[in-house]
């Protein structure tokens, strides 16, 4: 049986990514406070609010994402990977709750539209932009999918302050305080429909299906044309968090085991398959023939 583990420094990099995004956040949110209570404005003190509760999501899906870094032990032999879908499942769960809070009130604007600090909210929103947009940045380029759940919730505040922007230039022309809960709404559907992209991808992690980015028929064809292998069967593929992948396989042949576990481990790197369990068998006593007298 052969065993092949590699390993790079994404989690790492994950793992600061989601901090930056967490001091930038927090930073904004204490900016946020003190405007609020400068202008005296109800509705940036509850985004305050709002970006205060981001800080404890994004602290949680930190700590998190700094688990799933550290590698196997007695109690989880693959490592600690899968904790960063933790992360994930949470930070979307508060998406949704939030999302379903903002759709009520913008409703109720909707139906009693109230005016609004327009010259107040221009260059807060200018701020926001530029802060908000920093704190995606350092999230878009991860590949996790704790990231990705990272960045919708950031993204959903940038989309905002964007909105909040074009709405407040309007506004210093026009009354129309109708716009600002429409806005709500589109961006409210944009954010629960990735919610629930995000949920469904993480969700197939969970129950192990193939991971989207391999083409099985593809990999088992490769696996065939190997010089000397008679046969793959019991061939299982799975990922552990979205990037690292798990394969397990049985190869049936009567040639020396050495080069064929080679080119295997070589197939497997193309496919991003950090962990491959082999077990060899030969042709005359396979579990595949067995399988067959029974």
């Amino acid at each position: 049986m052969s065993h092949n583990h590699s390993h790079g420094n994404s989690s790492n990099s994950s793992t600061k990514n989601i901090l930056t995004a967490f001091f930038l956040n927090l930073f904004f949110a204490i900016i946020e406070l003190i405007g609020g209570l400068i202008t005296n404005s109800v509705a940036i003190l509850s985004d305050a609010v709002h970006d205060f509760g981001d800080c404890i999501s994004l602290g949680i899906s930190f700590q998190l994402q700094k688990k799933s870094n550290k590698g196997s032990d007695k109690n989880y032999s693959y490592g600690y990977k899968r904790f960063s879908l933790l992360g994930s499942v949470f930070l979307s769960g508060v998406l949704f709750v939030g999302s379903i809070f903002i759709l009520v009130e913008a409703i109720k604007r909707l139906l009693s539209p109230q005016g609004v600090n327009a010259q107040g909210m221009l260059w807060l929103a200018i701020l926001g932009i530029i802060i908000n947009g920093a704190a995606a940045l350092s999230v878009k380029r991860g590949n996790t999918l704790n990231e990705r759940a990272v960045f919708l919730h950031i993204m959903e505040d940038v989309l905002g302050w964007i909105g909040v922007l074009v709405i407040s230039i309007v506004m210093l022309f026009t009354s129309l305080p109708i716009l600002d809960p429409l806005l709500s709404i589109g961006i409210t559907f944009w954010v629960l429909y990735n919610v629930y992209k995000n949920l469904r991808d993480t969700f197939k992690i969970l129950l192990q299906a193939i991971p989207e980015d391999l083409n099985i028929e593809e990999l088992t064809q490769k696996l065939n044309q190997i010089d000397n292998v008679i046969s793959i069967h019991d061939l299982h593929v799975w990922t552990q968090d979205g990037n690292s992948h798990v394969m397990t396989l049985h190869i049936v042949s009567n040639k020396s085991q050495s080069l064929i576990k080679e080119k295997i481990r070589s197939i497997a790197q193309t496919y991003n398959i950090e962990h491959v369990t082999i077990e060899f068998e030969n042709s005359d006593y396979s579990c595949e023939y067995l399988n067959d007298k029974d």
